[in-house]
């Protein structure tokens, strides 16, 4: 999607995946199924381990938040989609992964 510069999708595919990672440290450290919700920054207070960030991931969590969009509000879409240039979509790209490999390291795999 990146290549093909998708960059609405790149950024929501990003989101999810933070969310999924998200749901499973929530389950992990839980152990109880976790609420549907999307708010990422929630999802991790609600999981107590939201304070685990240093603040820039924090903010990264706050940027990226919103780019879970629902179809049914296509202006809102719109909106965001101008924001979402090449460069900023590889920036997203890139601290999803580095985020994602962080929380494999430092909630998923210990215990």
């Amino acid at each position: 999607m990146l290549k093909n510069k998708y960059r609405l999708y790149t950024g929501f595919m990003c989101h999810q995946a933070i969310e999924k990672i998200f749901k499973a440290c929530y389950e992990k450290l839980k152990n109880e199924t976790p609420p549907y919700i999307h708010d990422l920054p929630r999802l991790a207070k609600l999981a107590d381990f939201y304070d685990l960030f240093i603040e820039e991931q924090k903010l990264f969590l706050n940027t990226i938040n919103p780019l879970n969009i629902e179809a049914r509000y296509p202006d809102y879409k719109e909106r965001i989609a101008k924001t979402l240039t090449d460069e900023r979509c590889k920036s997203i790209f890139n601290q999803t992964k580095d985020l994602l490999q962080w929380i494999k390291e430092q909630i998923l795999l210990k215990k």
